[in-house]
């Protein structure tokens, strides 16, 4: 069995600023990011769409230790947003500083896009990962 959304192809869309899910005809969830089958029903009728990029700030952690190549980046902070369309989404948090950031915070509407960060010691090269924006 094939994936109907490969990584590949996710990846890509995200640095052309287009994220990418997956829409159950079964139940109509929608799954973010690309799994192999829908993450409520394991459905497997899975149909490619655009979704908006909005959500709201749900959870953030802010981190002082970068992966090992990668000590430019810090401090940085990932965040867990749920997007307007259902699925929860993992990426950091860009345009605040991560050393005035509060709970206040929680709750807030962002918007997605893409960044390219480089690769660290253990991956295989820059790689594109969702990156939210607090909406002003």
């Amino acid at each position: 069995m094939d994936y109907k959304l490969p990584f590949k192809e996710y990846n890509k869309a995200l640095r052309k600023n287009k994220l990418l899910g997956l829409k159950c005809n079964d139940c109509g969830s929608i799954t973010c990011p690309p799994k192999m089958a829908c993450q409520e029903c394991q459905g497997l009728d899975l149909e490619i769409v655009e979704l908006t990029g909005q959500g709201k700030l749900l959870s953030f952690s802010t981190h002082y230790i970068a992966p090992l190549g990668r000590d430019n980046e810090i401090p940085y902070t990932v965040a867990l947003v749920e997007l307007d369309e259902g699925p929860w989404l993992l990426g950091n948090l860009i345009d605040i500083n991560p050393r005035k950031m509060d709970m206040g915070l929680i709750g807030q509407k962002v918007t997605t896009a893409g960044r390219v960060f480089p690769g660290d010691t253990y991956s295989d090269g820059p790689i594109a990962r969702p990156v939210f924006s607090l909406v002003e």
